[in-house]
Parts: structure tokens; sequence; C-alpha cells
């Protein structure tokens, strides 16, 4: 397997480079980097009711089960993270019957609050790298400080690696309840088809690029890819060009700047939150809805004519991260 992962980096490498993209040269990982050995098809035997598991070149080793599993078991994973093993199995399972009935909802991903759904639900961005990254400083600043490789340097090094455990281990937990949450509500979830990566290396900051990168949209939309084809939820992603900027009421394009938080349309005068507005466009793509204008409230002011402005049918509820965090842990996939 590591020979397989070698010869497809270069394959990958060449690829680019016909391309004309510069490319540099494969660094290969030292034995502080290489934490992870992938046994592919063969080479393990699990004994799962004495909680033994059996490698080649390695011996038999007990090991706890976290969770059970079912299904054909296609490979396993030795990984190491914050000085603990782990292992990961991989089993192929079969793809839940598609619902046929159920709601529809879409979802818009951002900065000032993690996810906006055109239900109206708005869910907090935790930001979780953000409260820990004046102790990721200080160890950081700590580590550099100490003779490389010395004993010192290695706690040192240990406890920054648990650290960022934490963090990832907090974000996983966030996202996978989230996930599971719209996926046992809804048949159908409507999504942006997002370049991840393209915003966060053309960002006009370093904050924004650190901001998306510390929101995880990607293992979000990961996230609820797998489990909704394993609860037969379709997933359905759009063009994201404009969602933002047209008005959900008339279709309209409305500009705005990442600082206009409230959107306005002058053709209509629908007045809505962005981000909302931005979800209603979504699902209304997403399903291929055509636009439905809502009821309109006329103002009367002394001395004017009367002002036509369009009620928000849809009133915004928020939840928190903790109360996203107090769910049960996922059902086993």
């Amino acid at each position: 397997m590591v020979n397989y992962t070698l010869w497809s980096n270069i394959r990958a490498l060449a690829q680019t480079k016909k391309k004309g993209r510069k490319i540099g040269k494969l660094r290969f990982k030292s034995a502080f980097r290489y934490r992870t050995l992938n046994y592919n098809q063969s080479g393990f035997k699990i004994d799962r009711e004495h909680e033994f598991i059996t490698f080649s070149k390695i011996g038999a080793l007990p090991f706890r089960m976290h969770r059970p599993y079912s299904g054909d078991v296609k490979g396993v994973l030795i990984t190491r993270s914050g000085g603990e093993w782990y292992v990961i199995i991989q089993a192929e399972q079969k793809v839940s019957e598609p619902k046929r009935e159920g709601r529809s909802v879409g979802i818009d991903v951002g900065l000032n609050s993690f996810a906006v759904d055109s239900d109206g639900t708005v869910i907090e961005n935790p930001r979780l790298f953000e409260q820990s990254r004046d102790r990721i400083k200080k160890l950081q600043q700590s580590g550099t400080r100490k003779k490389r490789f010395s004993r010192n340097w290695k706690t040192a090094k240990s406890r920054l690696e648990k650290v960022y455990d934490h963090i990832t281990n907090q974000k996983k937990d966030f996202l996978h309840k989230l996930s599971r949450q719209y996926v046992d509500a809804y048949a159908t979830i409507c999504v942006e088809d997002l370049n991840i990566k393209y915003l966060k290396e053309n960002g006009k900051s370093t904050g924004l690029r650190r901001s998306i990168h510390d929101a995880s949209w990607g293992r979000f939309y990961s996230y609820l890819a797998y489990k909704a084809e394993s609860a037969g939820t379709n997933l359905i992603k759009v063009d994201p060009r404009d969602t933002t900027q047209m008005c959900s009421n008339c279709g309209s394009i409305v500009k705005k700047t990442l600082s206009e938080r409230v959107h306005e349309c002058p053709c209509c005068g629908f007045v809505a939150d962005r981000d909302y507005n931005a979800a209603v466009n979504i699902h209304r793509v997403g399903m291929e809805q055509p636009f439905e204008p809502v009821e309109m409230l006329c103002i009367s002011q002394p001395g004017k004519f009367p002002i036509c402005r369009a009620v928000e049918t849809m009133p915004l509820h928020r939840i928190s991260v903790m109360q996203v965090l107090s769910m049960k842990q996922e059902a086993p996939p």
C-alpha cells in the first residue's frame, strides 16, 4: 500500500506538471510524521468475540471496540494520534433505499454563523480554533525554546499535539451531530458546490483564510454526503453563483459586500437576513422551484405615498453550539 501511494503521488505530480503548474519534489515523511499504516484487503484478522486483532509482521493486539460495525471488511488502518493508537475498520455496506417522501431544505454555510437553512434555523459558529489560539501560541513558543529532540522538547511537542487533537475531536463531534440531525430530519438536502480549496488559497487576508479553515465546511459536506447515502437522503449540490446576490423573492440581482449582513431588494422591497436569503435561493435552485413572492405590507406615512415592504415569512431560530453538542452521539454507521 505504501508503494501504491508513492507511485500514485508521482503520477499526480506528473499530470499537474503537464497542466503547466509549477511543482516541487515529493517530501518523504520522517519517523515523527509517519503515523498511519494501511492494511488493504488482507494482512489482518479480527476476533470480535475476544477483542483481538492480528496484523501480519506485527502480531496479535488487544483492542477496545468503540462501536460495532457491519458489512464486509475491506481494509484496516492503524493510526497514532495524541499518544494513543487507533484501529479504523473500513467496511462495505448496502446503500439504503431513497426516501420517497419528506421535507427538503437548503443550507448556506458561512463564517458569521456556521450555517443558516431555508427553514430559518441559524447554527452558531463554534470557532473552536480561535478559543484555543492563545494556548497553542504559548505551547509553540515553549517548544521552540527547547533543544530539538531533547526530552523537554518531546514533552512540549506532545502537549501541543494533544491540544490540536482535542480541537479536532471537538470539530468532528460538532459536525457529526449536526450532519446527523439534518440527514434524519429531511429527505432532500441542497447545499452549495463550493470550491473550498480556492477560497482558502485566495482569501483576502490571513484571518479570513484561517476562519475558513476553522469552519471545516469541507468536512461538514463530506459527513453529509456519506450519511445521506447511508440513510437514503438525497444530497443536491447547486452552483453557488449569485446565490447570495439574488433576491429570493423576485430574482433580481442585488450586489452586496461581505460586510452587508442584511438583504434589501430595491425592486420588490423584500428584506431578510443575508444568509437566510442565500439558503432560500439554494433550496429553490436545488429543487428547481419557481419564485413565489411573499405577502406585501403597505406602510402609510403622513404626507407621503404608501411604502410597500415584503414581510419576512420565516422568523430565524438560533441554535447554539451547546445545543448541538448536547445531542446524543450519532447512531453507528
